[in-house]
């Protein structure tokens, strides 16, 4: 198995999966207005794990094709990850579900699937050497 390629993409899957379960509700419910309120009502808006996923899958995209530094995109990664599950979880243990007409299971979706990018990202850096 090629740890160099494959760990980084788990990350990249990862920062996939963040994003679109963070649009999902854009495209699900008919009160998007509602949507707003639904991610402002948690201590800390998801939104923000979004823009650092998108960030994220930057830089394992360019560290997995040698674009860039491999140590310094898992390092960055890594960080991102981190922030991105700790803002994930954060959220999904404060959010009022009661806002908007989503099915509740949605910010454990969101939160189980911020888990992937930290850990792709430790895989990858574990795969340097660095770990």
């Amino acid at each position: 198995m090629d740890d160099l390629r494959i760990a980084p993409l788990v990350g990249i899957v990862g920062c996939l999966a963040v994003l679109l379960a963070l649009a999902a509700p854009y495209v699900l419910v008919e009160d998007v207005a509602g949507v707003g309120l639904y991610y402002g009502s948690g201590a800390i808006n998801p939104l923000l794990a979004g823009l650092f996923a998108a960030v994220a899958l930057i830089a394992l995209a360019a560290g997995r094709e040698g674009r860039s530094d491999p140590a310094l995109s898992a390092g960055v990664a890594l960080v991102l990850g981190a922030v991105i599950a700790v803002i994930a979880v954060a959220w999904a243990l404060t959010v009022r579900v009661d806002v908007v007409a989503i099915d509740t299971a949605h910010r454990w979706i969101v939160a189980g699937a911020s888990v992937f990018v930290p850990a792709g990202s430790a895989w990858f850096a574990r795969a340097l050497g660095l770990l």
